[in-house]
């Protein structure tokens, strides 16, 4: 470093001198580490407001009572409801099978219990839906079979009141009386609705209410991984399609 040394001042003058300018440079570095810092603090609080604009534009959705089971919409527009487990199975058929609607279920343990909502006035198109979503969503899914039989009945068949010297697990329950049933396909689809949410259900009420679907079969790759896949393929919330998924195991169907 070279260092100017005026000759007609002393070596104290020179030093004294130095020392000011030091000085003065402390001072200026000091005031451009603080606009600095203050400039750092600005844009963060910036981003924050960004963040919070965007979140007031964008609110939670409200959702349905019917998106804390499985359920989809029909071709022919009806909405179909079904139970995830036990319990749900248990508050499907108590709190929302009313007398207009149609119960769906199989004789296999693990399966859940399907409501079509004013079912009394629904065609064969979304009888054989509802059918396949209930056969779908079964065990049976998960043990391999390509096809099985749905039977369904009027919500009055359907009776927590056990015969005599039996009992009742959660989520079972009697059913009496004559049964009709169907012998669907073993397969879904799923896809997006037209206001953002993602919808799994028989193929073709699939296939009729979303814009962007795949379908998927039975399979051994993890729910998961399958579920990232779809979500690049269509969009939506992971979270919306993994609670979509059934259970077992799945793939895309090519």
């Amino acid at each position: 470093m070279r260092v100017s040394v005026d000759l007609d001042k002393s070596i104290e003058e020179n030093a004294s001198l130095y020392y000011e300018k030091a000085k003065k440079s402390k001072k200026k570095l000091a005031g451009a580490k603080e606009a600095l810092e203050r400039s750092e603090n600005k844009l963060k609080e910036l981003e924050k407001k960004k963040m919070a604009a965007e979140k007031a534009k964008k609110p939670e959705r409200k959702k349905e009572w019917y998106e804390k089971f499985r359920w989809f919409y029909s071709s022919e527009g009806f909405l179909c409801v079904g139970g995830r487990d036990a319990t749900s199975n248990e508050i499907v058929i108590k709190k929302h099978a009313e007398k207009d609607d149609l119960v769906f279920h199989t004789d296999m343990a693990g399966s859940p219990f399907f409501v079509i909502k004013n079912g009394s006035k629904a065609g064969e198109k979304t009888l054989n839906e509802a059918a396949q979503a209930t056969a779908s969503y079964s065990r049976g899914w998960k043990v391999g079979l390509g096809s099985m039989d749905v039977f369904y009945v009027e919500p009055k068949q359907v009776s927590k009141k056990a015969k005599a010297g039996e009992s009742l697990a959660k989520g079972s329950f009697m059913i009496y009386g004559k049964t009709e049933y169907l012998h669907p396909k073993l397969e879904l689809g799923i896809g997006i609705l037209a206001d953002g949410r993602a919808m799994a259900g028989a193929v073709d009420a699939v296939k009729k209410n979303c814009g962007k679907f795949v379908l998927i079969k039975q399979g051994k790759e993890k729910t998961a991984a399958v579920a990232k896949n779809i979500q690049k393929k269509i969009g939506g919330e992971l979270d919306e399609i993994i609670r979509a998924l059934p259970a077992g195991g799945c793939s895309i169907r090519k």
